[in-house]
């Protein structure tokens, strides 16, 4: 069992920027690969950027490709999601979530966070 704590939500411009935070609890967690999604009301859970769990790969959707960065800390148990140059668009509730796999597929992941709000205004 992995439990996933996300933090790091709030309030911001545009153009400013953000860090949320995944706290990863389990005896395997540092073994898992990580992602970061997002989702706003009606509508589908969107992939934003994954990493393989020694984080060797990672990959990233091209809406966010040069303003996101997922990174993690094994030590910790912590993953990242450095956000800056934020947009109204970018604008959702952000979820981390752990699989075995290494996919951008969200029914492929078998753990998720509570999500954290992220609102970016004009």
């Amino acid at each position: 069992q992995v439990q996933l704590v996300e933090s790091g939500g709030g309030l911001v411009q545009a153009g400013g920027s953000l860090r949320l935070s995944c706290a990863a609890s389990g005896r395997t967690a540092s073994t898992y690969a990580m992602a970061w999604f997002r989702q706003t009301p009606g509508k589908e859970r969107e992939f934003v950027a994954r990493i393989s769990a020694s984080s060797a790969r990672t990959n990233r959707a091209d809406s966010v490709k040069d303003r996101f960065t997922i990174s993690r800390d094994n030590a910790k148990n912590l993953v990242y999601l450095q956000m800056n140059s934020l947009k109204p668009e970018d604008t959702a509730v952000y979820y981390c979530a752990a699989t075995t796999r290494l996919t951008e597929i969200a029914s492929q992941y078998e753990y998720w966070g509570q999500g954290t709000q992220v609102t970016v205004s004009t």
